[in-house]
């Protein structure tokens, strides 16, 4: 089969059961992002040409997929590989290589630390399942230069394990529906599903003056959601939610926000 018919049909038989994955609808609040994306990764925090110093903390967005450990297959959730100085794959149908051009995330985590060496490299995130096997869920490509590396950080001593808001910010005013993406340093994020000590999803607390609390748990493994709350002032806070029991293995700080009419 020449290529391109191979990689086309790697990518349909990849966008199957991403495509018909059901949409979280647990609470009222959540709401179909507008315009309905395609599912995709992408960077949090770097962009195509930028110049950066090692080691560095990279970090991972996930749109319209969750997050899922390698324990258990998990419908329309996965988890992040970096691909450095490589290629998407060929064949979708084939479990990714483990190899130092492929860096699995299979924890959940949303960051890792780069330790690339100097020069120009190539990185694209890519989603895969519970055996590693890729879906068509992926960032675009970035080509970004090592200019220098600093002995004096110690990698392990750059992420310090939290959760945050990303946005909206504090003091922003939004309609509804609006975007809320959620970050996790040092903590793992996964489907509700999937089970393991220190695995967690992540729940917005939502506090509105004269109103019961809403507690929104994201249990797709979902880092970021489109919300549409009834107007008026919000403090909104971050948790996130052991699988395994329940407990809340971290919170972030307050955010409030006004939601306009």
């Amino acid at each position: 089969m020449p290529k391109a018919r191979r990689v086309l049909a790697g990518l349909l038989a990849a966008m199957l059961p991403w495509a018909s994955a059901a949409p979280q609808a647990e609470h009222a609040w959540l709401a179909a992002p507008p315009g309905a994306p395609a599912p995709a990764a992408y960077f949090g925090n770097l962009r195509d040409g930028d110049r950066i110093e090692t080691p560095f903390v990279l970090r991972f967005g996930l749109t319209r997929a969750g997050l899922a450990p390698a324990t258990r297959p998990v419908p329309g959730a996965g988890h992040h590989h970096l691909l450095i100085d490589r290629d998407l794959p060929l064949d979708f149908r084939r479990p990714l290589p483990f190899d130092p051009q492929v860096l699995h995330l299979s924890e959940g985590q949303m960051e890792t630390v780069l330790t690339l060496r100097p020069g120009v490299h190539t990185l694209r995130l890519l989603l895969a399942d519970d055996r590693h096997v890729p879906a068509f869920v992926y960032s675009k490509l970035l080509r970004v230069t090592v200019a220098a590396v600093n002995p004096a950080l110690d990698p392990a001593g750059l992420v310090r394990p939290g959760v945050e808001i990303l946005e909206p910010r504090a003091g922003e005013q939004r309609r509804g529906p609006f975007l809320l993406r959620m970050h996790a340093s040092g903590l793992n994020v996964g489907h509700a599903e999937a089970r393991g000590a220190g695995v967690g999803h992540f729940r917005i607390v939502a506090e509105r003056a004269g109103a019961p609390v809403e507690r929104i748990a994201l249990v797709r493994g979902q880092t970021e959601v489109w919300l549409a709350p009834p107007p008026g002032r919000y403090r909104l806070r971050l948790e996130l939610v052991a699988n395994d029991d329940g407990a809340t293995l971290a919170a972030s700080a307050p955010v409030e926000i006004v939601v306009a009419k």
